[in-house]
């Protein structure tokens, strides 16, 4: 699948570009997977408890720069099969998660009314600039994890499947983000300060972001990377290590089950039996 575009950046060989990000990843899984996520929350906490100085406290770049760190390892186990197809459903998937963030901040629909309270990077018209970096890999990572644990299912009840782990996601998610101050839903929410209707909003939105992803890759090709490159779900670990670890200080404790719940999946898909320092699980005899 890497030679689907041979060549980038004038000349500069695909195959080269994506062997030296593997082995980046590979080489610092440890670091990436483990040591940001809970550098992370411990940061977050910090800014929160106002034990930062100002220009560190919730400091966008440096939010930006983490959550692209943690994305790495996503990013280097798709990049092979990133052909024409897949670049029109990835660059559909932006331009949708722009438009629905903008109507939702402008009308309340279809999360409810809310307001960014930090600024997440660069924003235009009220949206984060990074938004897809925030949004699209929560979406793709369930959609992995559906196909890991459940690879019979159906092109449609995969589809399902995977919403209904994007829905477990922002169910971790949102009540961690709103204790930190990066949003808040103007009439609360019973969800931890969250209302009902954002997760209303989030199947909507959800279920537009999991079928591109269903039509832009090769299922088949998925499920072989998955296979063969066994630190493509380090993100997920990322995530559920971040906003497992906030929402426990908070004390938002069924969203913790949740994230625990989500761990426990990732562990059935026995990906993790091996020292993430680096080095690779021990072949199957």
């Amino acid at each position: 699948m890497g030679s689907a575009v041979p060549s980038l950046a004038g000349g500069l060989d695909r195959d080269a570009v994506e062997t030296a990000l593997s082995d980046l990843v590979h080489q610092n899984r440890f670091t990436i997977a483990v040591v940001f996520p809970i550098v992370g929350a411990v940061l977050f906490v910090a800014s929160h408890e106002e034990l930062l100085p100002p220009w560190l406290a919730m400091n966008p770049a440096l939010v930006l720069f983490g959550t692209l760190v943690m994305r790495t390892p996503l990013v280097a186990g798709l990049a092979p099969l990133v052909d024409r197809k897949a670049v029109a459903g990835l660059l559909a998937v932006t331009a949708y998660s722009y438009l629905i963030e903008f109507i939702g901040i402008t009308t309340g629909l279809p999360y409810g009314e809310f307001h960014y309270q930090t600024e997440l990077g660069p924003m235009v018209a009220g949206v984060p600039v990074g938004l897809p970096v925030f949004f699209l890999p929560l979406v793709v990572n369930s959609y992995l994890l559906a196909l890991l644990l459940f690879p019979r299912l159906t092109p449609r009840t995969r589809v399902v499947t995977a919403l209904g782990l994007v829905l477990v996601v922002d169910l971790v998610l949102d009540p961690a983000a709103v204790a930190i101050g990066f949003w808040a839903y103007d009439g609360g929410g019973l969800y931890y300060g969250v209302p009902l209707s954002n997760y209303a909003g989030w199947v909507l939105s959800g279920l537009v972001a999991v079928s591109a992803v269903e039509y832009a890759f090769d299922t088949d090709a998925l499920a072989a990377r998955l296979d063969d490159c066994e630190f493509m779900l380090d993100d997920f670990v990322s995530f559920v290590l971040l906003w497992g670890a906030t929402n426990a200080y908070f004390g938002n404790w069924v969203a913790v089950a949740l994230a625990g719940a989500l761990f426990a999946g990732l562990l059935k898909t026995d990906r993790f039996d091996f020292d993430v320092v680096g080095r690779k699980r021990p072949e199957s005899s």
